[in-house]
């Protein structure tokens, strides 16, 4: 399946609202996860809508884009599966502990579309707190906000929260990647 006009114009977006962000710790440019992201969407036979949605999962949280904004921009599909994968409209936050244990009620109950995405993102989290766990050892829970244990409780809850109702392969290296966190933590 080749992606169209919209992909192209997907990835100009993208690459527009996050081209000065870096990765928290690593410094590396943001846009690489949201390309890693799409990337792992797309190779699991995601939808075209499905990997804009993954190259823009950030844009509202990150960038103050608007679900109206991006509906009229990508369409109502991509519109909505960004909304669900966004833990926060407002400025600033709300709490983290409410604010993520929100977002996890809603997770489990998201369509398979939104899962796909939102494992693939939070694997691609995993796998490079993990690498950069390598360089920095255990300074690397300092790049949160909140202490390793609470970062870990969340990685653990993100994979229950969508294996409700769903199972993947990416899903199982979710797991997999969180249970090696978690022993590098100790």
């Amino acid at each position: 399946m080749a992606y169209g006009p919209r992909f192209e114009d997907a990835l100009r977006f993208m690459h527009e609202k996050h081209r000065t962000q870096v990765r928290k710790g690593s410094g590396a440019p943001y846009v690489t996860h949201l390309l890693a992201v799409a990337a792992c969407v797309g190779e699991h036979l995601g939808s075209e809508d499905q990997v804009i949605a993954a190259l823009l999962h950030d844009v509202i949280e990150d960038q103050g884009v608007t679900v109206d904004g991006l509906a009229a921009r990508f369409g109502p599909s991509v519109a909505a599966m960004v909304d669900a994968l966004t833990d926060a409209t407002v400025l600033p936050k709300p709490p983290w502990r409410p604010r993520k244990e929100a977002y996890l009620a809603r997770l489990r109950d998201e369509p398979h579309a939104v899962k796909l995405i939102a494992v693939s993102d939070k694997l691609h989290n995993a796998r490079s707190i993990r690498r950069d766990h390598r360089v920095m050892g255990a300074a690397v829970w300092s790049r949160f906000t909140v202490e390793a244990p609470e970062t870990l409780w969340f990685y653990r809850a993100v994979a229950d929260a969508l294996a409700h109702g769903w199972t993947h392969p990416l899903l199982d290296e979710l797991y997999e990647e969180v249970a090696v966190l978690e022993s590098l933590a100790r």
